[in-house]
C-alpha cells in the first residue's frame, strides 16, 4: 500500500512532532512515521520522566529541611513506587496530549520502522520511505518533502555496557523500582548532575566522576565550580579530571567496583548500580541513508542552515544532526525546516542563543557565550555577577545560593551571554534570550523595571553590575 502526502516526517519525537503540527498549519498534508510512541525519547524516556522525578525529590529535600521554616515534621517517608507512578501519570497526561494534537490537526500517524528508500518513482524530487509495520506487513509513504527526526540514544562506552541491573543508562535509571543505596555516576555533564542532584535528594550515596576538570564542562567555569561546591555541600562526592578504566569494572553480588585515576593516582569505587551518562548517540543506523545523497559524518546527519540536507527535498533536524541536542533545539528546527519547505520567510539561527537548562538543585541555566568563550572570539569583555544572596525573595524562600553572571562587549555594549546558578534559573533564563535575540544591552535590561520581591529582579542588578551600577551589593 501506497500513502502519497506533502511531507513526511520520519520520528515522532518533540522535533518532528512539532514539525509535523507547524506543516499541517500550512496546509501540507502530513505523515509522521514512528515506530514506538509520540513524544519520542523527551516525553518517554528523557526530559519529561526525569523533571519528574527531580520534582519529587526537591518536595521531599524541602519536607526534610522544613524546621528550618519553622515547620516540624514527622513520620515522613519516601515511597518510590508512589513517586514513580506520578511520574508515569505526567508522562502519559501529555503523551495523550500528543496524540490529541495529531487528531486536531489531522495528522496521519503510522506506528512502524520507516527505512528511506530514496527518491521514488513516481517523482525523482520526492522521498519515499518504506515503513515495516507491527504485523510485519509493509507500506510505502510517498512525499514531496521528507524530515529525518530520529533522535538519539545514550552513547555506551566499551566494557560498560548497560545491563539494566548493575550498569545502567539514563533510560535504564528511570524504571528503577526501588533506589539503591549508593551510585557511581560516570559522566559530570547534564543528565549526571541532575541524576546525582536527584539520588542525594532521595538519600543514596553518589560519587560523580568526570574526565574534565569542572561538572559542566560545556559551561562557564564559575558556574561549574558553584555547582561542584553545592553538592558537595549536599554529600555528593565529587572527582574531576578523573576517568574510569572500563576494563577494571566488576560485576558482583553486592554491587560494582571500578577504578578511577586521576594522573598517576587511583582509586576503587564501589557501589549498588553505576551510571553511566557520557553522552547522545544520533540514531542514523538502519535508516535507509545509503539510498540518498545524504552526507553523513561522524554518526551524524551534515545539514545546511535551512536544516536541508543535500538532497534538497530531504530535510534533517533534532538530535541526529549533532549540536545541542535539546528538545527546544529540535523543535525549532523543525519550524525552521517547514518554514523554509513551504518558502517562508526564514531568520537567521544561532545555536548559541538556544537556552541551556540543567534541572538539579540548584538549578542551572545559560544563553549566549561564556566568558572564556566570548574572549576566545576576540571580544572585549566587560562582565555584571550578582548573588541571590543579596535577593529579599530567595531569602525568603531560602534559596540564597548561587549567582547571574552577564558577559558584555565593552565597545559595543551588546550582550554576549548570561550564567545563571540558583532558585528557578531555568525560569527566568527567557528574559536572558529574548534580551539577547533582541540585541540588547545590559543597560536596557537593567533600566526594565522588575517587581519586588522577585527572583527575577538579580537579572536587572546583574545587568546593572555591568556598569558598577547595581543597587543591592
Amino acid at each position: 500500500m501506497t500513502i502519497s502526502c506533502d511531507v513526511a516526517v520520519l520520528g515522532g519525537g518533540t522535533g518532528g512532532y512539532v514539525a509535523a503540527i507547524r506543516a499541517a498549519q500550512l496546509g501540507k498534508s502530513v505523515v509522521v512515521i514512528e515506530m514506538d510512541k509520540l513524544g519520542g525519547t523527551c516525553l518517554h524516556r528523557g526530559c519529561i520522566p526525569s523533571k519528574s522525578l527531580l520534582r519529587s525529590a526537591e518536595v521531599y529535600a524541602e519536607i526534610s529541611e522544613s524546621e528550618s521554616y519553622g515547620i516540624e515534621t514527622s513520620g515522613v517517608k519516601l515511597v518510590f513506587p508512589k513517586v514513580q507512578r506520578r511520574k508515569e501519570a505526567v508522562v502519559e497526561q501529555l503523551h495523550q496530549g500528543v496524540q490529541y494534537l495529531m487528531r486536531k490537526n489531522k495528522i496521519q500517524v503510522i506506528k512502524g520502522k520507516g527505512r528511506v528508500t530514496g527518491p521514488s518513482i513516481f517523482s525523482p524530487r520526492s522521498g519515499a520511505v518504506a515503513v515495516e509495520l507491527e504485523d510485519g506487513e509493509m507500506e510505502t509513504v510517498v512525499s514531496n518533502h521528507l524530515i529525518i527526526a530520529t533522535g538519539s540514544r545514550p552513547r555506551v562506552l566499551p566494557g560498560l555496557a548497560p545491563d539494566g541491573k548493575a550498569i545502567l543508562s539514563s533510560e535504564e535509571a528511570l524504571a528503577m523500582e526501588e533506589l539503591p543505596v549508593s551510585m557511581i555516576i560516570v559522566g559530570g555533564g547534564v543528565i549526571g548532575v541532575e541524576w546525582a542532584s536527584m539520588l542525594a535528594d532521595f538519600g543514596v550515596e553518589v560519587t560523580v566522576v568526570e574526565a574534565a576538570g569542572q561538572l559542566l564542562p560545556f559551561e562557564d567555569a564559575e558556574v561549574g565550580k558553584e555547582l561542584q561546591r553545592l553538592l558537595k555541600k549536599r554529600g555528593v562526592k565529587v572527582l574531576t579530571d578523573t576517568s574510569v578504566d572500563s576494563s577494571t569494572c566488576k560485576v558482583t553480588e553486592n554491587g560494582v567496583t571500578i577504578e578511577a585515576r586521576k594522573g598517576e593516582q587511583s582509586q576503587t569505587l564501589s557501589a549498588q548500580k553505576l551510571l553511566v551518562s557520557v553522552g547522545r548517540q544520533a540514531n542514523v543506523d538502519n535508516i535507509g541513508l545509503e539510498n540518498t545523497d545524504i552526507r553523513f559524518e561522524k554518526g551524524i546527519i551534515s545539514v545546511n542552515s535551512n536544516m536541508q540536507t543535500n538532497e534538497p527535498h530531504i530535510y534533517a533536524i533534532g538530535d541526529c544532526i549533532g549540536g545541542l541536542q535539546l528538545a527546544h533545539a529540535a523543535s525549532h528546527e523543525g519550524i525552521r525546516a517547514v518554514n523554509h519547505l513551504a518558502g517562508e520567510t526564514l531568520h537567521p539561527y544561532h545555536t548559541h542563543l538556544v537556552p541551556r537548562c540543567v534541572y538539579s538543585r540548584p538549578e542551572v541555566a545559560s544563553v549566549g557565550y561564556a566568558e572564556k568563550e566570548a574572549k576566545a572570539l576576540g571580544h572585549d569583555v566587560v562582565t555584571g555577577k550578582f548573588p541571590f544572596s543579596a535577593i529579599g525573595k530567595a531569602i525568603v524562600y531560602g534559596m540564597k545560593d548561587g549567582f547571574v553572571k552577564v558577559v558584555a562587549d565593552r565597545s559595543s555594549g551588546d550582550i554576549l551571554g548570561v550564567q545563571m546558578i540558583g532558585p528557578h534559573v531555568t525560569d527566568l533564563i527567557g528574559e536572558a534570550a529574548l534580551a539577547q535575540l533582541l540585541d540588547a544591552t545590559p543597560w536596557e535590561i537593567g533600566e526594565a523595571i522588575h517587581a519586588h520581591p522577585t527572583l527575577s529582579e538579580i537579572i536587572g542588578e546583574a545587568m546593572l553590575a555591568v556598569d558598577g551600577r547595581a543597587i543591592g551589593m
